[in-house]
C-alpha cells in the first residue's frame, strides 16, 4: 500500500466552558469564581488516508467532524495527539504545508463580498505566489468545468449561492492542493447545483489525483464520491471502511416496489413485509434480505403483477439507523455485524 498521505493517531479536542446558574445574584458570583467544565469534541480519534483517496468523513451535527478538519487545517490546537499531512504536523503551520492544501467550508465565505470573484482570486494568487500561466490556466479550466467563465467580473454579492460556492472552490484551487478538505460544499444548494459540484469535485479527483476529505449531510455526495466512509458520533470513530460494506454488512432488509395491472389492498401484504407506502395500482414494501426472493416470487404468483423492483435500504437510513442503535465509543470495523 502507499504510505498514508493523512495520518491521525488518538486525536482529541476538550473544550473548556464555563457554566453559571441563572439569576443576578449568580452572574455577579461568576464574576469572581467561575465553574468550569470540560467537553470533549473529538474523542481519540485514528485514521490513515492514501493520495488520491476520496474519503467520505460523515456524522450527525455535533459529532466532531469540523473540529477534526479544523486541526488537520491547523486552525485548532488539539488537546492530546498526533497528526500529519503531507509530513506535516498541521498546527505548526509551517508555510510549505499551508501552499499544499486547502479547507472550503460550505457556510464560511472566503471571497470579498462587494468585488468580483476574479479580485479575490488575484489575492489568493499573490499569498500562494502562483505564477501567472499556472494561474490563468487553473481559473479558465475550473472555471469552464463549472460553468461560470462569464461569471468571474460580476460582484459576488450578486451571484446566487450555487454560483458563489463554485468560485469559492475555484479560489481554493488556485495553487493546486494536493490535500482539500471539503466541509459540507453542497448546504443549502438546490439540486442541479449539488449535481454540479458532486461532478466537479469527482472529475478534479481523477484529474488532479487530490486526496479529499469530505463532510456533507447530504447521503446523495457521499453516495455518488466516495468508495470509502469514516462515521464519527460524539467525537468518537464508529466505522471506518467501504461503503459498500457498510451497506451489504448492517441491513437487515431490502425494499420491494410493486406495480399491478389492478387495484389490491395493503391488508393483503400484511403478512409478506412491512408496508412503507401505497398507492393506485402501487406498493412499497420492506421485507427482511434474507427472504426478499420468496417474498417477491409470491407477490409475482398471487397478484397481477405489472413491474417490481428490489433496492437496497437507502445508505442515509443506514447511518441514521447507526447512530440510533450504537453508543458513545462504539468502534466497527469491516469485518463487524452491527
Amino acid at each position: 500500500m502507499p504510505e498514508s498521505i493523512i495520518s491521525v493517531r488518538n486525536l482529541q479536542k476538550t473544550y473548556t466552558a464555563h457554566k453559571k446558574a441563572p439569576g443576578l445574584k449568580n452572574s455577579i458570583k461568576s464574576l469572581f469564581k467561575r465553574q468550569t467544565i470540560q467537553v470533549p469534541a473529538v474523542r481519540g480519534v485514528s485514521f490513515e488516508i492514501s493520495p488520491g483517496e476520496l474519503v467520505g468523513f460523515l456524522g450527525p451535527n455535533g459529532a466532531g467532524k469540523t473540529t477534526t478538519l479544523k486541526m488537520l487545517s491547523g486552525i485548532l490546537y488539539p488537546t492530546s495527539g498526533e497528526a500529519t499531512v503531507l509530513g506535516h504536523t498541521p498546527w505548526k503551520r509551517e508555510k510549505a504545508y499551508q501552499k499544499q492544501f486547502s479547507l472550503v467550508m460550505g457556510q464560511k465565505n472566503q471571497l470579498w463580498w462587494d468585488l468580483p470573484a476574479m479580485d479575490s482570486f488575484l489575492l489568493n494568487k499573490v499569498i500562494y505566489e502562483v505564477d501567472d500561466a499556472q494561474f490563468d490556466e487553473t481559473v479558465n479550466h475550473l472555471a469552464a468545468l463549472l460553468k461560470i467563465s462569464d461569471l468571474l467580473d460580476i460582484q459576488v454579492r450578486k451571484l446566487s449561492l450555487g454560483e458563489r460556492m463554485k468560485c469559492e472552490l475555484i479560489a481554493a484551487l488556485l495553487h493546486r492542493p494536493k490535500v482539500l478538505f471539503l466541509d459540507e460544499p453542497t448546504i443549502g444548494l438546490d439540486v442541479v447545483s449539488q449535481q454540479v459540484i458532486r461532478e466537479f469535485i469527482r472529475e478534479y479527483n481523477r484529474e488532479f489525483h487530490t486526496t479529499i476529505l469530505l463532510t456533507s449531510h447530504y447521503m446523495q455526495d457521499v453516495e455518488a464520491l466516495c468508495k470509502r466512509v469514516i462515521i464519527i458520533d460524539r467525537g468518537s470513530i464508529m466505522y471506518d471502511g467501504s461503503l459498500t460494506n457498510l451497506v451489504s454488512t448492517y441491513t437487515t432488509s431490502k425494499v420491494l416496489t410493486v406495480t399491478f395491472h389492478a387495484d389490491v389492498k395493503p391488508e393483503e401484504f400484511d403478512q409478506l413485509g412491512t408496508v412503507r407506502d401505497f398507492g393506485p395500482n402501487r406498493i412499497v414494501l420492506e421485507v427482511p434480505k434474507t427472504e426478499h426472493l420468496k417474498v417477491a416470487s409470491t407477490i409475482l404468483s398471487k397478484f397481477p403483477v405489472d413491474d417490481i423492483l428490489i433496492d437496497e435500504v437507502e445508505i442515509e437510513e443506514v447511518i441514521r439507523h447507526i447512530f440510533n442503535t450504537n453508543g458513545v465509543g462504539v468502534s466497527l470495523n469491516e469485518e463487524q455485524k452491527f
